[in-house]
């Protein structure tokens, strides 16, 4: 019994979840809003296969909602990522220690106990193409590990983009 309250402290330890921001335009009717598509260069950032694992997810988290993916749009979807490397803080400490009256010695170091994890923001806006201005925007931050399969990778973003997306259209 006394090893499932260690697993269970590594697995909280050990997953990071995603914060997410909202914005968007308060005066806008977001009901009008039946079709889209992407711009041509959304996903900046993001390699050639993260762009089409975020392009399918966000178009089926819309078509779920009853939109459309066509040529001429209501609104197009922009995708932004940023990426930079996070600082690895958890180790292992190991020492050694002696002490006699007054008189003590030590040595410790530490062990690095994670793979090397990577803080991505990524951003999603909405843009009225009609008028080309933003009317919503989701924004994640989160990390991945440096090194992940392509399945791993593929599932981090179906619930990343859940997440982005389960604000859209805004509650009023």
């Amino acid at each position: 019994m006394k090893y499932y309250k260690y697993f269970f402290l590594l697995v909280i330890i050990g997953c990071s979840s995603s914060k997410i921001a909202y914005d968007y335009d308060s005066q806008t009717d977001f009901n009008q809003y039946k079709t889209f598509n992407f711009f041509e260069d959304a996903g900046k950032g993001l390699n050639e296969l993260d762009i089409k694992r975020v392009t399918y997810e966000v178009t089926a988290a819309l078509e779920a909602k009853g939109m459309q993916l066509t040529e001429n749009p209501d609104m197009y979807i922009n995708i932004l990522s940023e990426e930079r490397e996070s600082l690895n803080r958890n180790t292992i400490g190991v020492g050694l220690g002696s002490g006699g009256r007054n008189v003590g010695f030590g040595i410790s170091g530490g062990i690095p106990i994670e793979s090397r994890k990577i803080n991505q923001q990524l951003t999603i806006d909405f843009v009225e193409s009609k008028y080309n201005q933003l009317i919503w925007q989701g924004i994640s931050n989160s990390e991945i590990k440096e090194k992940t399969t392509p399945e791993e990778r593929r599932v981090y973003y179906q619930k990343l983009i859940q997440k982005i997306m389960s604000n859209y259209p805004p509650k009023k």
